[in-house]
């Protein structure tokens, strides 16, 4: 499959369809969204928003969510704010979300169903990772929601001037619900 996806590249480079998605590195409308890698999101959240190419910063991960206050979605939204001037933080869950009931216990069995050493497993303890913490879901998007605006809301090194912001999209119509 991605020697499919090269190969395409390929002829997109060739026949310049790039030059349609120009822009800069800076988000035209000052705004970054933290949102949820699912696959549904991928066209539908731009098109519900009517946001383009060059409009905003979206930092995608498993559940939209940010777990760790010095994680890497922390790091890009500080990067987004002090160096690309954004203002505006968009805080995007999803409905039917696949992080939803996740259970670390399930996680780490596929792992070792998939070849992973009990001995690394092992390692990740010893160094202090709770993996049944980090691997753990959330069981109520929207309070996982409210969780992230108020951690980022709150958190030491975001000027209080930026504004923040908690949703709810609807995964089949795109519907955005404030909380």
């Amino acid at each position: 499959m991605i020697e499919q996806m090269l190969e395409y590249n390929k002829q997109f480079v060739e026949t310049k369809a790039y030059e349609k998605y120009q822009t800069s590195k800076y988000p035209d409308k000052k705004i970054a969204i933290v949102t949820c890698m699912d696959t549904r999101l991928v066209e539908l959240l731009p098109a519900a928003l009517g946001i383009k190419n060059g409009d905003v910063k979206i930092i995608k991960n498993a559940g939209g969510t940010i777990t760790n206050p010095f994680d890497s979605t922390v790091r890009s939204l500080l990067v987004a704010i002090y160096e690309l001037g954004v203002n505006e933080v968009m805080i995007i869950g999803h409905t039917t979300c696949g992080v939803q009931g996740m259970d670390s216990q399930e996680m780490l069995y596929l792992m070792r169903e998939r070849g992973i050493d009990e001995e690394h497993i092992s390692l990740m303890k010893h160094c202090g990772i709770d993996l049944d913490s980090w691997l753990h879901g959330f069981d109520d998007t929207e309070a996982a929601v409210l969780e992230t605006v108020d951690l980022v809301k709150n958190h030491p090194l975001v000027p209080k001037d930026v504004v923040v912001r908690g949703y709810i999209m609807d995964s089949e119509t795109g519907a955005l619900k404030t909380i």
